[in-house]
């Protein structure tokens, strides 16, 4: 747990990253059904979809209560109207660390949007004073999600072994790593 609760919202350049609302249950679900098939092959949590909407709308408030109380963060990304996918902050990597996940709906990949949000989140972990690191973790068959901390700027740690969460995964953790120094300072592009 952090010791300061993270934002309900988190700016970004062309997007809305907000803390999801019980109203966003529908959008929420229609982007999860609308992109299974890109997500099943990395990502685990998508073996229980669909959820049936009491089971969304009890998981979106107690994802609201775990935030308030200085816990992970979960927010839904926009763009205009549609929710273009998802991403989050986690305490799951010890004290001083906050790892962040991302996904994105299957009609707006190569968009550059999960590299908005993973840049967004970096700048609002560093916020707070406690947080050391921040860290960016995929299977090593995920060639696309390594993306993302390449481009901006993480330090690739060394491959470890990790038990395969979802169908594609080869079971190999790379793990990426942004110090507090090391985001402060101006990057080129």
């Amino acid at each position: 747990m952090s010791a300061v609760v993270l934002p309900a919202a988190v700016p970004a350049p062309r997007l809305v990253v907000r803390e999801y609302t019980v109203a966003d249950a529908p959008a929420l679900a229609g982007a999860v059904a609308a992109s299974l098939d890109h997500l099943r092959p990395w990502m685990g949590w998508v073996a229980a979809e669909p959820l049936a909407p009491d089971t969304r709308l009890a998981m979106l408030a107690a994802w609201r209560r775990e935030r308030l109380a200085g816990g992970d963060a979960q927010y839904g990304a926009w763009a205009g109207p549609d929710l273009v996918g998802g991403c989050g902050l986690h305490h799951r990597r010890g004290p001083g660390v906050l790892e962040i996940g991302y996904w994105v709906h299957a009609a707006h990949v190569r968009r550059g949007y999960a590299t908005e949000m993973a840049a967004a989140l970096t700048t609002t972990a560093f916020g707070d004073r406690h947080v050391d690191r921040v860290e960016i973790h995929h299977d090593r068959a995920n060639t696309a999600s390594r993306g993302v901390p390449a481009a901006l700027g993480f330090a690739p740690g060394p491959e470890r072994p990790d038990e395969p969460d979802a169908p594609a995964e080869e079971g190999i953790d790379c793990p990426w790593t942004m110090t507090r120094d090391r985001w402060a300072r101006p990057r080129t592009s």
